[in-house]
């Protein structure tokens, strides 16, 4: 699958501390081979999955038809779900 970014989503994953950054990112790269991974929950009242990162959240949609997964959220668990 592909993974595309939102611009909010880009520049909020740009805005975090590098070596966290790398982290959220190796991990978002493992969202195209399985997007319905251990450990992603599927959002109440939304077509939008989640997985944790330590104190960070990346919210995502799967397209299944264009078989891409795009990057909706990446915040500080206090802030992603407002």
């Amino acid at each position: 699958m592909k993974i595309t970014f939102t611009k909010s989503s880009e520049k909020e994953l740009l805005g975090v501390e590098r070596k966290l950054g790398q982290r959220i990112f190796r991990k978002i790269s493992t969202l195209a081979t399985n997007p319905y991974q251990t450990g992603s929950v599927k959002l109440k009242g939304s077509e939008s999955y989640r997985i944790r990162i330590g104190d960070f959240r990346v919210v995502y949609a799967i397209d299944k038809e264009n078989k891409e997964v795009t990057i909706i959220k990446v915040e500080h668990r206090k802030e992603v779900y407002r």
